[in-house]
């Protein structure tokens, strides 16, 4: 037996706003629509990892989820172009990413990383 996938569920009467920050933002593919729930994904490589944390690291909160993004630079333009507001970093942190933390539109904090 082998665990394929793991997935984040975020509940929302509006699924619709997810796609200017899950798609757009993040560039994840639109997998599955039901109008009731979407699924974006990114690249077929993507791991399936689940993390239990007391604190986020360098005295942050823990994050709801974390995205590890392969140009963090491009993310963090896009994020302020969409006027999303940064509640910590960037920052290089001692073990290893530069990282920031956004809300999503459903208020779930968003840990995008780029390992460095």
């Amino acid at each position: 037996m082998a665990v394929k996938r793991i997935v984040a569920n975020i509940a929302s009467p509006d699924t619709g706003k997810a796609k200017s920050f899950y798609g757009d933002l993040l560039g994840m593919d639109l997998a599955m629509d039901h109008g009731w729930i979407v699924t974006f994904a990114g690249e077929s490589g993507a791991m399936a990892q689940v993390s239990i944390a007391a604190e986020g690291g360098a005295g942050t909160p823990v994050p709801d989820l974390s995205v590890e993004v392969d140009n963090l630079q491009e993310v963090l333009e896009r994020a302020r172009a969409q006027g999303l507001a940064v509640e910590y970093g960037p920052a290089d942190e001692p073990w290893g990413v530069r990282r920031f933390y956004v809300r999503d539109p459903f208020g779930r904090l968003v840990n995008i990383l780029q390992h460095i």
